[in-house]
């Protein structure tokens, strides 16, 4: 799959363009839902592949591992959930993906998931989970990782008043992974001001 990137960043104007090619080691036909209603659902398409960046604006490439999924639903996400941690880890068969998160309604779901280069899916008992340092937006982040094994913020990617992307290391099932984490936070998304700061960090531009 080729996406073809030609954007502005914000809020410094800077052209972005260039192109990012995925090439998934297996494809993956399956869909799981993430409440009761089958409202929201969660489709790991690639979990294990490998991207090629190529930008022409600001000069830069780069190869390794990627990762392609999509969440898709009928409402909107912060009329059902309170918030979600997520993360994909690289393991020796392929990949690991869990993903917990708290329903409006009090209740929680939980999904521990191996996916190997062959197509196969594996669930597994997922390990406990364990807290990790809030961003400075003061972002709740935990993550899963054997009970011997205290899980590590490597980098924050991304910080934002509802969301944050982080490398974390830590340790699945006994082999040690660095993992991409993702929390979601969707009270605060849900507040007034960080509604009012949406156009600006997310601006729609008409063509």
């Amino acid at each position: 799959m080729t996406i073809h990137i030609d954007e502005l960043s914000v809020p410094l104007p800077r052209r972005i363009r260039g192109s990012v090619r995925v090439y998934p080691e297996a494809l993956f036909d399956a869909t799981f839902a993430l409440d009761a209603d089958r409202q929201h659902r969660w489709s790991p398409l690639a979990p294990c592949a490998r991207v090629e960046v190529n930008l022409s604006h600001p000069q830069l490439r780069w190869a390794g591992a990627g990762y392609l999924d999509s969440n898709h639903g009928d409402a909107p996400l912060e009329g059902a959930f309170r918030h979600w941690h997520w993360m994909r880890a690289g393991i020796k068969t392929g990949s690991a993906v869990l993903y917990d998160g708290e329903r409006r309604d009090g209740s929680e779901f939980s999904l521990a998931m191996r996916f190997d280069r062959r197509g196969k899916i594996e669930q597994f008992s997922p390990p406990p989970m364990q807290p990790l340092p809030s961003t400075l937006w003061r972002i709740a982040r935990s993550a899963r990782a054997d009970r011997t094994f205290a899980p590590v913020v490597s980098k924050t990617l991304e910080d934002t008043p509802f969301y944050a992307r982080s490398l974390i290391s830590t340790r699945l099932q006994g082999e040690p992974t660095t993992a991409v984490h993702e929390s979601l936070s969707l009270q605060r998304f849900s507040a007034g001001w960080v509604q009012m700061l949406l156009p600006f960090r997310m601006p729609r531009v008409r063509r």
